[in-house]
C-alpha cells in the first residue's frame, strides 16, 4: 500500500483514464474493470481489497433479485425457438399488408409484443431480422427503413418489462424492481407508438418506401373479417399468457420479480412444447446461450462492483456529485449533463458494464437534485436505449447484419436507425415534460 493521498479529481482522472485506455486496447471490459479496481485498491487501500472483491462476489451470488436474470434470459431464449413471433407476424402480414408500410407496422407490433415477453435484445433483433426483413425487402421496401424498423423494434425488450436492465438497476439503486417495471411500461409503449407514427407518416407521404401488398396478393390471401379477428386473438393469446404470467403477478403483488421470472421461464417452456418445437437440441441450445449470457453479466458485475467500490472509497463519488451538481444552469442542466454522459457511454461501452458505475454515481446526484428515484431511473434507461442503435457499439446493428441478406450493407442499417435515435430522444423529452407517463402506473399498481 502506497502512503500517498490522492485528490478525488485525480482519482477520477486516473481510474477512468486507465479504464478507457484498456478498453481501446481491446481487452475484455469485465477484466479491465476488475483489474483497474484491484490494482488501485491494492496500491491505495492495501490488503482489504481482497475482502472487497470477495464480498462483492459473495453478494452477487446470494442476491435473490438477481436470480431473476438467468430465468428471464432462459425465457427469452426459449421464446425465440417457440415459433410464437413467426405465427403472429404471418397473421398481421395478412391483415396489415394492404396498408402503406403495413409490413413495417406489423413488424413493430410483433416486436412490441415480443419485448413484453423477453428482456434481452439479441433474441428479439435476430428473430425479427430473420422473420420480417426478407418479406419487406422482397416487396420493395426501402432497405434503410426496413432495417431501422427491425433494429428499433428489437431493442424495445431492454426497456419494456421484463427487462434485464431494470432487474439489475433496481437492487443497485435500492428501488423496487416492481416499481421500475411499472414505470417503464408506458414509456416503452410510447416509444413503440412513436416508431409506428413515424413509419406510417413516411410511407403515407412516400408510398415507394413501404408499398402495400398488390391486389393479387391480397386476393390470394383473402379471408373474412371474422376469420381475421379469430387469427389475431388466437395468436395473441400465447404471448398474453407470458405477459400475464410475469407482469401480472408482479404488478398484482402476487409474486416477486424472481418468482415471476420462474413462472415466465416455465410458461415459455410449456408454450414451446405445445407448439412442438421443444426437443433435446433446442433445450441444449437455450441452456448454453443462457449460461453464456449469465456468465458474461456475472463477470461484468464483479468487475464493475470492484471498480466502483474502490472509486467511491477513494472519494471519486463525492467529486462526481459535486462536479455535476455545480454545473451552471441549475438542476436541469445537471440532469442534461448526466443524460449526455449516459448516451456517450452507450456509444462506446456495453450497457451491462457502464451501468454498474453509472447507477452508484448518478443515483445520489439525482436524489440531491430532488428527482423522484423511479422517474430518474427510467429516464436513465431511456437514454441507454440510444446505445443499442448508436455506432460504434450498436449491438442491434451488428445482430441484424449477421442475419441480413448479402445485399443489405452496414451503411443501409446505420442510415435506417438514425431517425429512431431521434425518436428515442423525443420519447425521453415527453417523459421529462409529462413525468406522469412514468409515475402514474407505479403509484396505481404498486403504491
Amino acid at each position: 500500500m502506497l502512503d500517498i493521498s490522492l485528490s478525488p479529481a485525480l482519482v477520477t482522472t486516473l481510474m477512468f483514464g486507465c479504464l478507457v485506455v484498456g478498453i481501446l486496447s481491446g481487452y475484455i471490459l469485465g477484466f479491465m474493470m476488475l483489474g483497474v479496481g484491484f490494482v488501485f485498491g491494492l496500491l491505495f487501500i492495501g490488503s482489504p481489497i481482497f475482502g472487497i472483491v470477495t464480498a462483492q462476489t459473495y453478494k452477487l451470488m446470494t442476491n435473490y433479485i438477481l436470480l431473476a436474470v438467468p430465468m428471464f434470459v432462459f425465457m427469452g431464449s426459449m421464446l425465440g425457438h417457440s415459433g410464437l413471433a413467426d405465427r403472429l407476424f404471418e397473421t398481421l402480414h395478412l391483415i396489415m399488408g394492404g396498408l402503406r408500410g403495413g409490413l413495417a407496422l406489423a413488424t413493430l407490433v410483433v416486436a412490441t409484443v415480443f419485448a413484453a415477453c423477453t428482456g434481452i435484445i439479441g433474441a428479439s433483433v435476430v428473430t425479427m431480422g430473420i422473420m420480417a426483413l426478407a418479406p419487406m425487402l422482397n416487396r420493395g421496401y426501402d432497405r434503410s427503413l426496413a432495417c431501422g424498423v427491425v433494429c428499433a423494434g428489437g431493442t424495445l425488450g431492454i426497456l419494456i418489462p421484463p427487462s434485464i436492465m431494470l432487474v439489475i438497476y433496481g437492487p443497485m439503486a435500492e428501488i423496487s424492481v416492481g416499481k421500475l417495471f411499472a414505470g417503464a411500461l408506458i414509456p416503452g409503449v410510447v416509444l413503440s407508438g412513436l416508431y409506428m407514427l413515424y413509419v406510417g407518416t413516411r410511407c403515407a407521404l412516400n408510398p415507394n418506401l413501404g408499398p402495400p401488398l398488390s391486389a393479387e396478393e391480397r386476393g390470394a390471401h383473402g379471408i373474412s373479417v371474422s376469420r381475421k379477428v379469430y387469427l389475431v386473438a388466437f395468436h395473441l393469446l400465447p404471448p398474453l399468457f407470458i405477459i400475464l404470467a410475469v407482469l401480472g403477478t408482479i404488478l398484482g403483488g402476487v409474486a416477486t420479480p424472481t418468482e415471476a421470472a420462474a413462472m415466465g421461464a416455465l410458461a415459455a417452456t410449456l408454450l414451446t412444447a405445445a407448439n412442438k418445437q421443444l426437443n433435446r437440441h433446442v433445450l441444449k441450445k437455450v441452456l448454453r446461450s443462457t449460461l453464456k449470457v449469465v456468465a458474461f453479466i456475472a463477470l461484468l458485475t464483479i468487475g464493475a462492483k470492484t471498480f466502483t467500490s474502490v472509486f467511491l472509497y477513494l472519494g471519486g463519488g463525492e467529486f462526481v456529485t459535486q462536479a455535476v451538481t455545480s454545473v451552471p444552469g441549475g438542476k436541469w442542466a445537471s440532469f442534461a449533463c448526466m443524460i449526455v454522459i449516459v448516451v456517450l457511454l452507450g456509444m462506446f461501452i456495453e450497457w451491462v458494464g457502464s451501468i454498474f458505475f453509472v447507477v452508484p454515481l448518478f443515483t445520489p446526484v439525482g436524489a440531491a437534485l430532488g428527482f423522484d428515484p423511479v422517474w430518474f431511473a427510467i429516464c436513465i434507461c431511456l437514454a441507454y436505449q440510444t446505445g443499442f442503435l448508436s455506432p460504434p457499439n450498436a449491438h442491434a446493428i451488428f445482430y441484424l447484419k449477421s442475419v441480413a441478406p448479402p445485399e443489405v450493407s452496414l451503411g443501409d442499417i446505420i442510415r435506417g436507425v438514425l431517425p429512431f435515435i431521434g425518436l428515442i430522444i423525443i420519447g425521453l423529452l415527453l417523459c421529462i415534460l409529462f413525468p406522469e407517463l412514468i409515475l402514474w402506473l407505479p403509484r396505481v399498481a404498486v403504491g
